[in-house]
């Protein structure tokens, strides 16, 4: 015996050991796309792409106020220096020219490639005029000095048109040679981190250099001591949940160990026994991490949180164990008794947590692996491991007038049975009265970024004249050079579609295909031609021939220049841009073309479909992200269903009873009913996530039933069972409790509803099941 007790806790410690070791080469994540599907469809999968490295997935918006305008101004230039020569960011802009250089020279070197107003009219008589009227205008603002630099050799425009482009339609006010806020109170900068949008380490780094750049910033200016900065933008957002939902998994985690442990002690009146009855859960979250890891290859946040509803469920077997035990009893003996409505109180709890298992989002298969293997091993410690570490003589005095109380509620709840089906019905009626308005598909009950934060985001992207990136259109091609040219046949319809105001604009990838490079040299005047025409439109301007010398000069030259290519834009602002909206996926390319101020996405749609042929996808990110979560509410409808079936069908094989199946089931459906009729009554919208913690409600439930259901040899073994399913409930409903605290409404929503289904359960068992006592 002892050999067998020594062999049994050395095996369990080496597996505790294990989880360790595994555990301690994990990586934790905090990318909320973990709760995008796995296998999206096509254009899921687009979106997800875009969410977690697309076109703004990398930017982060910064606003510095506080201070006077031109003090806020001084601020935002420093920092901007300080940030271009940071390896967390790739390009820096805050209105200034400097740090552009790069860019600039690019442009001016490559323009009659890069410019779309190059035709044979731009360099007519009439289109040369109208270029230098253009300048004569500009000559009298505050970008005269840079037009008298570029007017010698650039007199068609093409440079100041690029731009202009650049700039776009929407852009912030300019004071002090830096971009402010309309209302001139925030000086605005522009960052592009250079770790992708999911790399949430990459996003945490860019922000801490920012915040650097701006105390660095501040200490130089003694006017600038009430200044603050503020950031947001996708990877701000992914940094901040990381914190939060780290944060929520200690402090709940310590708050409901602590709460558990004080109630456990005022029970078993020892630490020794405390610490024992703690060893089962403590084991199944080392092992529910571990195999998550082994699994998923990384730990989301979100399922750490989850591990303090294991800190209630995973106690209970302990208490079930040790509230048991007959006086001069042992746990053997126990055990044996009560091991048949344990394992079949687990098994009804893997075929609930199954729903989450085979969940189509990564993030809910995650809980679902952790929850299956964190009850099984602590079951299985409790069984096989406890018996051996527990004291000998061992026996838990439960208070008398508990135990008299509760049985005297235990015997009059069939009473409330009439009460109790009345309130049902009037659930089930006002659940299907507001059946239409129940469910909220929006990505919005997934974050956990608080109402504030969103707020300075929309007011920030405003200050910015960043717009709403809600659609685009996403085209397919098999080539880099094909893909470019559908961008421009798109973007040629388009045009049209801006001038019929179906959307205010859009943009295009800043690289023209080679063809149209082609086209655009083979459209430059010979220099006879030139001359020609330029001579004739300076007639009656107030410019000097000489002046522009080198005009024909550059033109000879651009007809003669090499095509541009995607490497020739490398390590500039527009390489960047190239980068985005122009990417080499699985099985070809894929060119995004953002739309801003769409009107009517239907329109747009069909014109795209009658003018081209072209594969593409007008995505509309916020009708596809609900979209996609309906698709997967009705998955997670259909696993919950099966799981429920099973649970039932797992009750007939073991109670070889419908009277005692019907029983046993009864609690559980009225108790979600009731459940999801709180929900409703006290303002929550149903997600995805309220549906799994539903049916986590019949997973614990069953438990409850099921004890309530098992025989009892004795008046004192029934007021066992009863004292050790209050403790029981009260664990669970402390550990999912906590959860409704927690800033991610993921947890939040699973914490909530459980935490009543579990109370629910318990109290409507009492109720219904009739006991069946020797």
């Amino acid at each position: 015996m002892n050999m067998r007790k020594i062999a049994t806790i050395t095996l369990w410690l080496a597996f505790v050991a294990a989880c360790i070791l595994v555990i301690s080469l994990t990586r934790f994540t905090a990318d909320m796309s973990a709760f995008m599907p796995r296998d999206p469809t096509p254009t899921q999968k687009i979106m997800v792409d875009q969410l977690r490295d697309g076109v703004v997935s990398r930017l982060i918006l910064v606003g510095v106020e506080g201070a006077p305008a031109p003090v806020l101004a001084q601020l935002s230039k420093n920092m901007a220096a300080t940030l271009r020569a940071s390896p967390e960011l790739a390009a820096v802009n805050n209105g200034e020219q400097a740090g552009m250089e790069k860019d600039f020279e690019l442009l001016r070197g490559n323009r009659y490639l890069l410019s779309d107003a190059v035709t044979p009219g731009r360099f007519s008589e009439e289109g040369l005029r109208d270029s230098l009227d253009n300048y004569l205008n500009l000559l009298g603002t505050p970008m005269s000095g840079m037009v008298q630099q570029i007017l010698p050799i650039d007199p068609s425009g093409e440079l100041i048109h690029l731009l202009e482009q650049l700039q776009g339609q929407a852009r912030p006010a300019m004071q002090d040679d830096v971009w402010f806020s309309g209302d001139g109170t925030r000086a605005m900068l522009l960052a592009h981190t250079r770790g992708a949008g999911n790399d949430i380490d990459a996003q945490e780094r860019a922000t801490l250099a920012i915040r650097s750049a701006f105390d660095a910033a501040r200490q130089t200016i003694p006017e600038a001591a009430n200044a603050q900065v503020r950031m947001t933008g996708p990877g701000v957002f992914s940094v901040q949940s990381r914190a939060t939902i780290r944060d929520d998994a200690l402090r709940l985690s310590i708050i409901a160990t602590l709460l558990i442990a004080s109630m456990l002690l005022l029970l078993y009146r020892s630490p020794r026994v405390l610490a024992l009855g703690l060893f089962p859960v403590a084991t199944g979250v080392l092992a529910g991490v571990a195999a998550v890891s082994l699994g998923f290859g990384s730990v989301h946040g979100i399922t750490l949180g989850f591990g303090i509803t294991l800190i209630g469920e995973g106690v209970d077997y302990g208490i079930y164990l040790f509230t048991q035990i007959e006086r001069n009893g042992t746990p053997q003996a126990t055990l044996q008794r009560i091991w048949p409505t344990m394992r079949l109180g687990v098994l009804t709890s893997i075929c609930g947590f199954s729903a989450m298992l085979f969940s189509g989002f990564t993030g809910l298969a995650q809980l679902g692996l952790f929850s299956i293997t964190g009850l099984v091993v602590a079951l299985g410690t409790t069984r096989w491991v406890l018996p051996h570490l527990l004291p000998q003589d061992f026996y838990v005095h439960t208070p008398a007038r508990l135990g008299g109380v509760l049985m005297a509620l235990v015997h009059r709840a069939p009473r409330a049975r009439i009460v109790l089906f009345a309130l049902v019905a009037l659930s089930a009626i006002y659940l299907a009265v507001q059946r239409d308005t129940l469910w909220n598909d929006s990505l919005s009950s997934m974050s956990p970024i608080p109402k504030e934060s969103l707020q300075l985001d929309e007011q920030l992207r405003r200050d910015m004249g960043a717009p709403d990136v809600r659609y685009m259109v996403v085209l397919q091609a098999g080539d880099e050079e094909t893909a470019l040219q559908l961008g421009e046949e798109v973007a040629g319809i388009m045009r049209t579609l801006v001038v019929k105001e179906l959307l205010q604009g859009f943009d295009v990838p800043p690289l023209p295909s080679r063809r149209t490079q082609l086209a655009r040299q083979a459209v430059l005047p010979g220099e006879l031609e030139l001359r020609r025409n330029f001579t004739q439109a300076l007639h009656g301007m107030p410019f000097k021939a000489s002046v522009f010398a080198p005009f024909p000069q550059e033109i000879a030259a651009a007809k003669q220049q090499p095509l541009l290519d995607r490497a020739a834009l490398s390590g500039t602002a527009l390489g960047l841009k190239l980068d985005t909206f122009l990417t080499q996926r699985e099985g070809g390319w894929s060119l995004m073309l953002p739309l801003r101020g769409v009107q009517d996405a239907q329109a747009i749609e069909r014109a795209i479909r009658h003018s081209s042929e072209a594969q593409f996808v007008l995505l509309d990110m916020k009708q596809e992200s609900e979209q996609m979560l309906r698709d997967y509410r009705h998955e997670a409808a259909t696993n919950a269903l099966l799981g429920a079936l099973a649970i039932v069908a797992l009750l007939f094989v073991s109670l070889r009873s419908p009277r005692r199946v019907l029983e046993v089931s009864l609690p559980l459906a009225a108790a979600v009913i009731a459940v999801t009729a709180v929900l409703v009554l006290t303002g929550h919208n149903l997600s995805i996530f309220h549906l799994i913690g539903l049916l986590l409600v019949v997973a614990v439930g069953s438990n409850y039933t099921l004890f309530f259901d098992r025989p009892c040899s004795s008046a004192q073994d029934r007021e066992r069972t009863v004292t050790s399913l209050l403790f029981a409930n009260t664990s669970t409903v402390l550990g999912f409790g906590l959860l409704s605290f927690s800033q991610s409404p993921v947890l939040n929503a699973i914490g909530f509803t459980v935490a009543v289904g579990a109370v629910l359960s318990l109290i409507f068992s009492a109720i219904l099941i009739v006991r069946n006592d020797g």
